[in-house]
């Protein structure tokens, strides 16, 4: 028995002493293929060399555009809160604008201004709705609305509304004098001349200078006709022009 166990022993040694030539023999092959192939192909084994260096970079590259995608959204924010205070402080001061629809004619108004105007009634409703249409209307913010259309009103209506015009314009004449008033009182503003007699000029803003200059004494308005075309036209103005300095 301790012979037959003598004679297994070399038997394995030598089966590994062939596996690890056999081993050895596939390495040198792998080895020597690849030598060949960077000899055989030395640009594919460049390309290989650049993607393996690519790949390795491509982490790095996704770190940076982390953080500067952090950063983007940080100054989004940021930006985001200035917007809306911006936002907050234009609201605030478009709640003191008033819109200024456009007068309608006269002659045609349109029904829903005459569907809004105060209708008589007995014990002051009228005067009641007519200051509260007028708080509604300096109370609304601004908006980029347009004014409805004209309609034309019918004869009837036109008939019944002529009271109503004459009310509209009383009304939009006071408005006018008060922003006219309103006006005036603002610093550096001239005020408005207002002339009594237009053919007059005392109520002019040069009647102080006016009244300084003294009238000559020999004055006279000469009467000068019309040139006829039948004389000479330079003794025409010769005549007058010694008339003139006379």
């Amino acid at each position: 028995m301790a012979v037959d166990e003598q004679d297994e022993l070399p038997e394995a040694t030598q089966r590994e002493a062939k596996l690890k030539s056999q081993i050895d023999d596939l390495q040198g092959q792998v080895t020597g293929l690849h030598k060949t192939r960077e000899e055989t192909n030395p640009e594919l084994y460049l390309e290989f060399q650049i993607l393996k260096e690519k790949f390795n970079e491509h982490p790095k590259q996704l770190e940076q555009s982390s953080e500067k995608l952090s950063q983007l959204e940080s100054e989004n924010l940021t930006l985001r809160d200035e917007n809306q205070a911006l936002n907050t402080a234009s609201h605030k001061k478009r709640r003191f604008r008033t819109q200024v629809r456009p007068m309608p004619t006269l002659e045609s108004p349109n029904s829903v201004m005459g569907a809004n105007l105060p209708t008589m009634a007995p014990g002051g409703d009228a005067l009641r709705h007519e200051k509260a249409q007028d708080a509604h209307t300096y109370n609304v913010e601004d908006s980029e609305s347009e004014p409805e259309p004209h309609k034309e009103a019918p004869d009837g209506a036109a008939r019944v509304e002529s009271p109503m015009i004459a009310h509209l314009h009383q009304m939009f004449s006071q408005r006018l004098d008060a922003m006219q008033s309103m006006v005036e009182r603002l610093p550096g503003v001239a005020p408005p001349v207002r002339k009594s007699n237009p053919d007059s000029y005392a109520d002019t803003p040069f009647t102080d200078e006016i009244t300084l200059i003294e009238m000559p004494r020999k004055f006279s308005f000469p009467s000068i006709k019309a040139y006829d075309g039948t004389t000479d036209p330079d003794d025409h103005v010769a005549y007058y022009r010694q008339r003139m300095l006379a």
